[in-house]
């Protein structure tokens, strides 16, 4: 690809940015926005997973042409990258290290990192552009004290969960124009602009593999390997699959009913032993060892560059996407590992997620689950 020559005429804001356009709504009334503010505007669709023989997954073309259709409306340049060697390189591997370990990944947060706000921005960077912007809901604030991340307008879509790993210099290159926007007020946007998708169904697969059926697609990668479902106390109610396609909290899919001689409670998976290859269930969503005060975090990253303040240091976390802020307390970090207490107990507390901390608004940065107690 030739890269595109900066604007002969500056533009009012008198920046060049390119828009990740994915087909969807968000970046289409992303873009919008820039153009809206003076901006000169380009559009990148990313591909990044290469696409197998199942027609019903092929979803890169039809996001493709809907990009295409968004960038002819709006009048800007689309470019296109393939960047599926750097997501499995990237992100992938680590994906299926993690569940062959026995943890349950949470691909999006790297992919942001490594994909979406690094191999994008390098893209942009050569192509001539000044910056980036995407349309994830989060607000960006900068200062003399540098790049902060906030919570966005609508509770329902923010979305800073996934960006907790995003460094200083990513974030000054980005751009958020979806901040003060709700959902709905995106699409209405994008209705009014006579946007082709404004009615688009949002995606909810895993991020540039798709909605399928996840267990059919990481048994392509993990062949199954059985072993017994047991109780804490060691009596065995059935068989799993592998230990890999199985995660904490999970109800559905155990293939177990009530014990005969117990109730008919639900079961839940509270533990995995992939040493021993076996399965831990219990009866009941609130059973003791569903619940944690504490959990403790590796690979911690801060978006500032380094810690919030002297310990031990209230803040508020997340362990999961659109889960109610809770209060807790930073106990004890290093340069990698963290500690933090709950103010409440937490449910399925998963190894190989997330949590993410705040103080008020601010995403603060994160670390990915190690262990709870």
């Amino acid at each position: 690809m030739t890269p595109a020559p900066h604007p002969q005429n500056a533009s009012p804001a008198g920046e060049t940015v390119v828009v990740g356009l994915s087909g969807g709504v968000d970046s289409a009334v992303a873009a919008l926005r820039l153009l809206e503010q003076g901006y000169d505007v380009h559009g990148l669709f990313m591909k990044n997973w290469e696409e197998d023989d199942d027609a019903d997954y092929c979803a890169a073309a039809a996001d493709l042409a809907d990009a295409r259709a968004v960038a002819e409306h709006l009048g800007i340049r689309l470019h296109t990258a393939n960047f599926a060697a750097e997501y499995w390189d990237r992100v992938f591997t680590h994906f299926l290290a993690e569940y062959r370990a026995g943890r349950t990944p949470n691909p999006d947060v790297l992919c942001n990192r490594e994909i979406k706000f690094q191999a994008f921005l390098d893209h942009a960077l050569w192509l001539g552009a000044d910056r980036i912007a995407t349309g994830h809901y989060a607000r960006l604030a900068l200062d003399e004290d540098g790049a902060r991340l906030h919570l966005c307008a609508d509770p329902d879509k923010d979305q800073t969960y996934f960006l907790y790993l995003l460094n200083q210099e990513q974030l000054r290159h980005s751009r958020f124009p979806l901040a003060d926007l709700t959902k709905a007020e995106v699409r209405r946007i994008a209705r009014h602009a006579g946007l082709a998708n404004a009615a688009k169904k949002d995606s909810t697969g895993i991020c540039f593999i798709g909605e399928r059926r996840f267990r059919d697609f990481l048994a392509r990668y993990l062949p199954p390997t059985p072993g017994p479902i047991e109780t804490p106390e060691g009596r065995v109610l059935g068989e799993h699959r592998g230990v890999a396609y199985y995660t904490i909290g999970q109800r559905q899919g155990l293939g177990i009913g009530g014990l005969a001689d117990g109730d008919e409670a639900p079961w839940f998976v509270a533990r995995k032993e992939p040493v021993r290859n076996a399965l831990i269930v219990v009866q009941g969503g609130e059973h003791p060892l569903l619940m944690s005060h504490e959990v403790e975090g590796t690979q911690l990253h801060w978006i500032a560059g380094h810690p919030p303040g002297p310990l031990p240091y209230p803040c508020r976390a997340r362990l999961r996407h659109r889960q109610a802020l809770q209060d807790c307390q930073l106990l004890s970090y290093d340069g990698s590992t963290c500690r933090v207490a709950f103010e409440h107990p937490q449910r399925a507390v998963t190894p190989g997620q997330s949590i993410v901390l705040y103080r008020d608004d601010e995403c603060l940065g994160g670390a990915v689950i190690a262990q709870a107690a």
